[in-house]
């Protein structure tokens, strides 16, 4: 019976990625092979390919791509040369990851973002050298005032010149009057 299922099996066609090593082999293009290239190369070579060819190429590209079996370079495969250094991308290469050692227990770590909530800290003690003032701007003082639209007990905001702040009220016009000489 076990031979009965074996008689029935259709043609067989080699893996996706044995046919597109042989493929980019025989194309043996000077920059790679693209993938319409590729794909025409095996559809003429190995007849009844499934329905989904196409998602079917792109996908075995892919992961060969992704596992360093093919180099992907200007929109062409090639087969990986051992001897060749890599080739760099656009921008700035990544940085370089720390190997651990076996056997070194390392702390974690440091948590992101905002500390929780720590009892607060002890104040530190201010130990100025100097005038004795504190830093910065002073603190505005309220103005005193007597009542309601009373006068102030000095001017305010003099500055020591003797002029108040801001500008000088409008001056009322006196009539001129006609001197008859």
């Amino acid at each position: 019976m076990a031979s009965a299922g074996i008689i029935n099996k259709p043609f067989s066609i080699p893996p996706y990625p044995e046919m597109i090593l042989k493929a980019i082999e025989e194309l043996n293009e000077e920059n790679g092979s693209n993938k319409s290239s590729i794909s025409k190369y095996i559809e003429a070579t190995y007849g009844g390919l499934p329905q989904g060819h196409k998602a079917l190429l792109n996908l075995h590209l892919a992961r060969m791509r992704d596992s360093g079996e093919l180099v992907f370079w200007k929109n062409n495969y090639t087969k990986r040369d051992p001897n060749a250094p890599p080739r760099r991308g656009r921008g700035r290469p990544p940085k370089p990851k720390e190997s651990f050692s076996l056997g070194v227990i390392y702390s974690p770590p440091k948590p992101r973002g905002r500390p929780p909530n720590d009892p607060p800290k002890s104040p530190k003690v201010n130990a100025s050298i100097g005038s004795g003032r504190p830093r910065g701007r002073p603190r505005k003082m309220s103005q005193p005032t007597r009542g309601f639209g009373g006068a102030l007990t000095s001017a305010v905001g003099t500055g020591g010149s003797g002029r108040p702040r801001g500008r000088p009220p409008k001056m009322k016009s006196t009539p001129l009057t006609e001197i008859s000489a």
